[in-house]
């Protein structure tokens, strides 16, 4: 059991380590994802989800909270166009 905690640490920190050169909308969009990935994994063990739905709301956590952080530092949210498409306007 000693495997999972080594491999978590070491996973965190190599993710880390990649953020040195980022800019701060990209930090806050990384932090927000994750974020919103264990919102995600949270929910799906809550509601008794078996593995692959718990990945599928880890991958829904992740990119709402992207999308969250990145139109709060923009101002600029995404409308659908009637047409099978978007554009963006302020929020």
């Amino acid at each position: 059991m000693t495997f999972k905690p080594i491999a978590l640490t070491t996973t965190a920190a190599l993710a880390i380590s990649g953020c040195a050169d980022m800019t701060r909308q990209q930090q806050d969009q990384a932090a927000a994802g994750a974020i919103g990935a264990t919102a995600g994994v949270i929910g799906a063990k809550i509601l008794g989800a078996d593995s692959g739905w718990t990945a599928v709301g880890a991958l829904a956590g992740a990119a709402a909270g992207a999308l969250i952080a990145r139109n709060q530092q923009t101002g600029q949210c995404a409308y659908a166009d009637g047409q099978g498409g978007y554009y963006t306007a302020p929020c």
